[in-house]
């Protein structure tokens, strides 16, 4: 891998709209790709990350959440409908409980960083927590916001 493509993404992390630490890069690299170095990546996961970070960078830029429908893993789109439609059965309305989740099983900020895997664990996460409130159960503590 050449050098311009380390520093071009390096460039696009560090960019005054994402400012993300070294590790968040790592994070995004392995979600997207499985793997742990950036050096170690093919040419067309160079692509996809390249098209994530600027995807992210433009998301910031023109804000809204219209901007971040079209923004993340193409191969998770579908999956992160449901994820939505879960959330809205659970009574949530803001996007911010649903990126908790994701921050708090995953170490991820955003639903739109995932993987293929972790969008799956997540609505099964979501189906049993729904599945609980359907139930007429306890409710989780957690939930009541």
């Amino acid at each position: 891998m050449a050098a311009s493509t380390i520093r071009t993404i390096w460039g696009l992390a560090k960019c005054k709209e994402l400012l993300l630490t070294d590790d968040e890069l790592h994070w995004l690299v392995a979600a997207h790709t499985g793997k742990d170095s950036i050096r170690k990546l093919s040419q067309e996961e160079i692509k996809l990350v390249i098209g994530v970070l600027v995807n992210m960078k433009c998301s910031t830029t023109r804000g809204g959440k219209r901007a971040r429908q079209f923004s993340g893993n193409a191969g998770t789109a579908s999956q992160r409908r449901k994820i939505y439609k879960l959330a809205q059965a659970l009574g949530w309305q803001d996007e911010q409980k649903v990126n908790g989740m994701c921050k708090r099983m995953f170490n991820i900020d955003c639903v739109e960083w995932l993987d293929y895997k972790q969008c799956s664990k997540l609505i099964e996460a979501l189906k049993a927590m729904t599945q609980r409130a359907d139930n007429g159960g306890e409710t989780d503590e957690r939930l009541q916001d």
